[in-house]
């Protein structure tokens, strides 16, 4: 399945949102998702935003955001994973990883890449299997305050844990948004003032983005049912 790459500007309530209806929308992940804890900045939550602008045209929409700051790939996978599989959502956001990179010296891309098959596997089981969300992560290593030699390492492992990314996504056709590669992933008023976490505009940003992947994602759904085709 092919990434959507994010607008350059915009907010989730500037795009339609997708029909057919959506019924549950689970958000898995580390602070990226679950927030930066008191939120000092008041940079919001991408997934609110996205649940918001879905709920406009879902309105039974259930949102379960089950985000924890500060969490590795093993602990999403050991702590959020039987819970959303619970909930069968036909809806699932995964943004995780950076804290593998953040709290080891020596990343572990390998273990980080067997969680997300993990995940990706467990999640794309059910029957109906939910649409699969995940995107990269834009390097923060500017702006952290990292030292050299830190700085290099975490730039470094990023780049590893984005490529993982990409191909654990297409092994299990989840959808795979490009925020490092984005324009302005290089510019210092996408992070917050701690220089890891997401700016508000970033935090809106992706929550356009994310909206416009699930409108695509629900376009080619319709597109591959038998109704769509007998009209082609």
């Amino acid at each position: 399945m092919r990434a959507t790459l994010p607008p350059d500007s915009g907010v989730a309530a500037d795009i339609p949102a997708p029909q057919p209806r959506l019924r549950r929308y689970v958000a898995m992940g580390d602070s990226s998702t679950a927030g930066v804890p008191d939120d000092p900045e008041d940079t919001g939550r991408w997934p609110d935003e996205l649940a918001a602008a879905l709920g406009r045209e879902h309105p039974d929409l259930e949102y379960h955001n089950i985000g924890v700051a500060g969490v590795t790939s093993r602990e999403v996978a050991a702590g959020q994973l039987e819970r959303a599989v619970a909930l069968a959502p036909d809806l699932v956001t995964l943004f995780c990883g950076a804290n593998d990179v953040l709290l080891a010296v020596r990343p572990d891309i390998d273990g980080y890449r067997r969680n997300l098959s993990e995940i990706f596997s467990r999640l794309g089981a059910q029957s109906p299997a939910p649409h699969l969300l995940t995107a990269t992560c834009a390097d923060f290593s500017p702006w952290g305050g990292f030292r050299p030699r830190s700085r290099r390492r975490v730039s470094t492992g990023l780049r590893a844990l984005n490529e993982v990314t990409r191909e654990e996504a297409a092994r299990h056709g989840a959808l795979c948004l490009e925020f490092e590669r984005h324009p302005r992933a290089v510019e210092r008023e996408t992070f917050a003032a701690d220089g890891v976490h997401p700016s508000r505009g970033a935090n809106r940003r992706a929550a356009a983005a994310f909206l416009q992947a699930v409108a695509e994602l629900h376009i080619e759904a319709r597109l591959e049912t038998p109704e769509a085709q007998g009209e082609r």
